[in-house]
């Protein structure tokens, strides 16, 4: 049978074939059983393009999306407004097909536009250095916890048990290989002594919740361990940043940056520190400069990627910066400013508060939990949150994460500036269908 995509001659075939001491490619594949070779794939057959485009209409219609239904799911990854001018400036030629900038000579208008990120994000987190983007938070939460490990010398790494379960899952991975010790806790005063690289947190946490920051700091400087903050971008618009507090790594998910949900990818990581950790920091920096004529210039400064270097003196192997989307955030962020991050920020924090507050006053229903939220928070529901979610849905309302596991009957509810006041108003209603008398 002759294969347009496989360049290998039928001599190719037999020479193969008798290396390994069989006679025919049914031979090698005998020990499949014969309904489970071919099986076929039952497909329609081919249609005109104007039929295909009206067929894959059809289907699509199937799905349950953000312009048909509202939405409360967040925990990590949110619906945030993407001006029009993000998606126009990715998409132009030259930044839509970017990778590694190997060549300044001819990769400036990308070498700036990192370096322009780099500097957006160095003053949306209080820090004094970024690099040019990770894989996404989860992998930049864990290169971060390897980095204090190279910056310490030590080996335990103390977690917060508020962090996101699925960072802290990677981390774990992360963890195996040089064989860390992570140890969660709510971590009180006195808690962390001088085995420790550093000290995890996530604020808002994984309920949607602002950390004691200061508290923190503390803690972990007490001990001299490292304090690592994972911080939701948007949330800086509002609260103080992370530097101001001390941290001395501070990471995060960027997709809410001009990043869309995409069916849940793709994200990516910033990654932020202070200047004495420079060299340490994973990825690659991007720097400014002036060549020989006196001109500005923009140069890949420090790319410590062991095909780089010496493998002992690399920090990391990450293999591309995600250079598109921190481009899109630096496009958002530039876009929308100081004053539109605090104006998005604040529609977030209003809208949550005035949802969790109509939703508490019905029956059956209430907030768990203390303290300070800013855009998510947790709901105890009447009913197990899965078979709620499932009336909701039939109601063209997609509901909140599950955290039945956290807390009994716990659902995590996420507002953003995207939801109307009718939304929530509807979500209240349904829920109150569900619930007791107010």
């Amino acid at each position: 049978m002759s294969v347009p995509y496989i360049p290998n001659t039928d001599v190719d075939r037999r020479e193969m074939l008798s290396t390994i001491g069989v006679s025919s490619v049914e031979e090698l594949f005998n020990d499949i059983p014969p309904s489970h070779r071919d099986a076929g794939l039952d497909i329609l057959p081919a249609l005109a393009e104007m039929d295909l485009k009206r067929h894959m209409g059809v289907l699509s219609s199937k799905n349950v999306s953000l312009d048909t239904h509202p939405s409360f799911l967040g925990a990590g990854c949110y619906h945030h407004f993407v001006p029009s001018i993000v998606p126009h400036i990715i998409g132009r030629s030259e930044f839509y097909t970017s990778y590694t900038p190997y060549q300044p000579e001819v990769s400036q208008g990308n070498l700036q536009a990192m370096f322009e990120y780099q500097s957006l994000i160095c003053q949306l987190t209080g820090m004094e250095v970024s690099n040019a983007g990770m894989y996404d938070g989860a992998t930049a939460l864990a290169e971060a916890a390897l980095m204090a490990v190279r910056v310490t010398g030590r080996h335990r790494l103390a977690a917060l048990n508020t962090v996101n379960p699925t960072y802290k899952a990677v981390l774990k991975n992360y963890a195996m290989g040089p064989q860390l010790d992570i140890v969660e806790g709510s971590w009180e005063s006195g808690s962390l002594d001088d085995s420790y690289a550093c000290l995890i947190v996530q604020s808002p946490n994984f309920f949607g919740y602002v950390e004691d920051l200061e508290r923190l700091e503390r803690l972990a400087h007490s001990a001299g361990a490292l304090l690592i903050v994972s911080a939701d971008p948007i949330s800086l618009g509002l609260f103080r940043p992370p530097g101001d507090y001390g941290a001395d790594i501070v990471v995060g998910e960027g997709q809410s940056l001009g990043g869309g949900l995409n069916f849940g990818g793709p994200g990516f990581g910033m990654f932020a520190s202070k200047n004495e950790y420079l060299r340490q920091m994973p990825a690659r920096i991007i720097g400014r400069t002036t060549d020989s004529n006196g001109r500005t210039g923009y140069v890949m400064t420090l790319q410590t990627r062991e095909q780089h270097i010496r493998r002992e003196r690399a920090t990391s192997n990450i293999c591309t910066s995600q250079t598109l989307l921190t481009i899109a955030a630096a496009v958002y962020l530039s876009a929308m400013g100081p004053t539109g991050i605090q104006k998005v920020a604040e529609l977030c924090y209003h809208k949550a508060h005035y949802a969790a507050k109509s939703i508490e006053s019905i029956g059956g229903y209430s907030l768990p939990l203390d303290g300070v939220f800013f855009k998510e928070f947790v709901i105890s529901c009447p009913i197990p949150p899965k078979e709620l979610n499932s009336y909701l849905l039939s109601k063209g309302i997609i509901g909140g994460l599950d955290v039945s596991q956290y807390v009994d009957n716990g659902m995590l509810i996420c507002v953003t500036e995207m939801t109307t006041k009718d939304d929530i108003d509807l979500l209240v209603d349904e829920l109150s269908k569900v619930g007791g008398a107010s």
